[in-house]
């Protein structure tokens, strides 16, 4: 019976890691973007700020800048135009590509849309704001939220819906943790100068 203790035992979790000098982090850490490979990388708060320059390489320093829209609307036929299947979708400016791409979340990860991006653009006045690479603007649906926020926000968005959703619709916990995100989203967030 002892020889199988060890199965009942879990290991702790190996410390997450700055991707780049491999020093131990919090769980809540600085984000790098590779531009060329779009993906995020965890670092540690000495490595991330040598790359607040855009001139730095390939990657880039994820701000914190959280920026909101009040007087974004979008009524029902300009949803539709957007031909987002879903109630939420992120934009970014990819640098690579020299254009702003729109991306939702999905319970199989974030899914890219292919609509023209002259039609993205007119979603709000914060769209203009976009540092490339690094920064999204989130719409919602309903409640119709428009929010600018660092692009690790937006992946941890896809991440819940992925947690959680169950069924067609979502269901409860779904919904939940999807309110309780735009929430604390919205809690921090200064109003767009205008």
């Amino acid at each position: 019976m002892t020889s199988l203790r060890r199965f009942l035992v879990r290991p702790e979790p190996e410390p997450e890691r700055c991707e780049l000098c491999a020093t131990p982090v919090s769980h809540e850490h600085p984000h790098l973007v590779h531009v060329t490979d779009r993906r995020l990388v965890c670092a540690c708060g000495p490595c991330s700020f040598l790359f607040d320059d855009p001139g730095a390489g390939q990657h880039r320093r994820v701000p914190d800048r959280c920026l909101v829209d009040p007087a974004f609307a979008l009524d029902d036929g300009q949803w539709d135009a957007l031909q987002i299947p879903v109630g939420m979708a992120f934009f970014l400016h990819n640098s690579v590509q020299d254009a702003l791409v729109a991306c939702y979340p999905s319970p199989a990860g974030a899914t890219e849309s292919e609509l023209p991006s002259a039609r993205w653009s007119q979603v709000s006045p914060l769209v203009a704001e976009l540092v490339p690479d690094v920064e999204a603007v989130l719409v919602r649906r309903e409640p119709s939220t428009c929010l600018l926020v660092p692009i690790d926000a937006c992946y941890r968005l896809v991440g819940l819906v992925r947690l959680h959703w169950r069924g067609f619709d979502g269901g409860a916990d779904a919904h939940a943790a999807v309110d309780a995100f735009f929430s604390s989203l919205l809690e921090r967030a200064s109003e767009l100068a205008t």
